[in-house]
């Protein structure tokens, strides 16, 4: 059954491969210019979440973890994601305990994001977690995990240098420093300025 979007025009939608993170749609398409194409679709099971947990003495916390796609070890954010329909502000604290031992006594959305959209509908949610405490962390079976402790400018400059490449940690990073360069460097103004959620 045909659909339209936007200036594209769907003709067929077939999954041919789905697993319980993900599925992988072969669409016939219309293009804009009216010509027949093809889509190649990756719809998400879940929502990305981010956490840049933020110490009341200017530091972060990052993980190095081996990623399998890339073939390669990546400094991040903690990271995790979010089954479409659960709360992820939840998903978040509880990543971010998972991943580093960290509860946050407050929390704020720092932004939203769309992960790579000329190939999936992943979308993402990034969080400021402040207040910290430090326990013991609990990883998945699948994770192996290193945690850093740094200066929060630091991190913004492995995002800058290109140390960090993973694209949701870059793009929170940056915010973060642009958000940090208008309130005159205060982490709590920072906090100030973005909406406090309540968990």
């Amino acid at each position: 059954m045909s659909k339209v979007l936007g200036p594209w025009q769907q003709l067929s939608c077939e999954t041919v491969y789905e697993n319980p993170w993900l599925r992988v749609e072969h669409h016939e398409v219309k293009t804009p210019a009216g010509t027949d194409g093809i889509y190649g679709k990756v719809c998400f099971q879940s929502i990305a979440v981010g956490i840049v947990p933020l110490d009341d003495d200017g530091f972060t916390y990052l993980v190095k973890q081996y990623r399998y796609p890339l073939e390669e070890s990546s400094w991040e954010i903690p990271e995790g994601g979010c089954p479409l329909g659960s709360s992820p502000l939840n998903t978040a604290s509880r990543e971010l305990a998972e991943e580093t031992g960290l509860t946050a006594g407050r929390w704020a959305k720092l932004m939203d994001l769309h992960t790579s959209n000329s190939v999936t509908d992943e979308r993402g949610e990034i969080f400021l977690a402040l207040d910290l405490i430090q326990g013991e962390a609990d990883l998945e079976p699948t994770e192996d995990i290193v945690v850093r402790r740094v200066p929060v400018g630091e991190a913004i400059s492995m995002a800058m240098d290109g140390r960090i490449t993973d694209a949701i940690s870059v793009a929170a990073l940056l915010k973060l420093q642009i958000l940090l360069l208008s309130c005159g460097g205060d982490l709590r103004q920072v906090f100030a300025v973005l909406p406090e959620l309540a968990q």
